[in-house]
């Protein structure tokens, strides 16, 4: 089945302890629509100004995605932002972000694209996913992605929001600021308790919490990586494996859904391994697998 994402398009400078990366490509929407691609047919919806200085269409050229939701809007700047990882390679500073054209209106979502049963809404201010949403006609599963700028600041809307989804992927200090409770499983059940079907916590590198709302409970430790050059885009990595192994699959269970975030685990891997797109542009479906043959064969007991 398809699979829609939509959210940001960036124009990034990274540095971390192996060196600087600048002006390279970023954003939400791009690493998530790289690593779904090799499960699924992606739909793309996103926005740049007419400053952007990558070719997308190249970019994705021999994948499945579809970039009839790519929006250039005339007159606009791309978003930029400008982030240092510290030495731990899990911590990072902010030290510059522009907002440019992701502080206006959001990108159409095409008619064809209306029909799509896995909708993946990637981390942006909640009145634009609800906007987005509104646009979708019935999907079958959704996953959204926010963080602490909107949990601080823009709580109802997010808490409307979680009503109208069924899963959030949110990362493990998010988790305890949105639930107002340090322990991760008391946090991931008053999260459920705000209108979730499931709720992912990541964990950076200590891996992954899956909990529903009939009790289940699925602990996935990070793949054991011993090359971590630039973590930029891994959680929107892991959000596409995931996502792109339901759409492939068809299916939104407990089960599938367990082994799905092993996928997202296995690609979010090889997004740490270089700058930007690179640990991903140079790798294959079978890659992959042989990854996650290997992550089942560790945790296996």
């Amino acid at each position: 089945m398809s699979l829609l994402v939509t959210g940001s398009i960036g124009i990034d400078t990274v540095k971390t302890p192996h060196g600087v990366s600048e002006e390279c490509i970023g954003g939400a929407v791009v690493y998530f629509s790289m690593a779904a691609s090799f499960f699924c047919p992606v739909r793309f919806v996103g926005v740049v100004g007419d400053d952007c200085p990558f070719d997308l269409a190249k970019l994705f050229s021999g994948r499945n995605v579809d970039l009839a939701g790519l929006e250039i809007r005339p007159g606009s700047k791309t978003f930029r932002w400008m982030g240092t990882y510290h030495e731990d390679m899990d911590s990072r500073t902010t030290d510059y972000v522009e907002l440019n054209v992701l502080g206006e209106a959001p990108p159409k979502v095409p008619t064809a694209f209306k029909d799509s049963r896995f909708v993946f809404l990637a981390n942006t201010a909640p009145k634009l996913q609800h906007e987005l949403l509104d646009q979708v006609a019935e999907p079958e599963f959704v996953a959204a992605d926010t963080m602490n700028l909107w949990i601080q600041g823009h709580l109802d809307e997010l808490k409307a929001l979680l009503k109208r989804i069924d899963c959030l992927i949110i990362n493990e200090d998010e988790a305890r600021m949105l639930a107002g409770d340090q322990n991760l499983i008391a946090a991931a059940r008053t999260i459920l308790g705000m209108g979730l079907w499931v709720v992912v916590i990541k964990k950076g590198a200590s891996g992954s919490l899956v909990c529903d709302v009939d009790g289940n409970i699925f602990v996935l430790p990070a793949y054991p990586a011993e090359k971590v050059v630039d973590p930029t885009g891994a959680g929107d990595s892991f959000a596409g494996g995931l996502m792109g192994c339901l759409a492939e699959s068809g299916r939104s269970d407990f089960q599938t859904l367990t082994r799905a975030v092993a996928y997202g685990t296995v690609v979010a891997s090889y997004t740490i391994s270089d700058f930007s797109l690179k640990g991903l542009t140079g790798i294959t479906r079978r890659d992959i697998d042989d990854r996650l043959a290997e992550l089942h064969k560790v945790v296996k007991f």
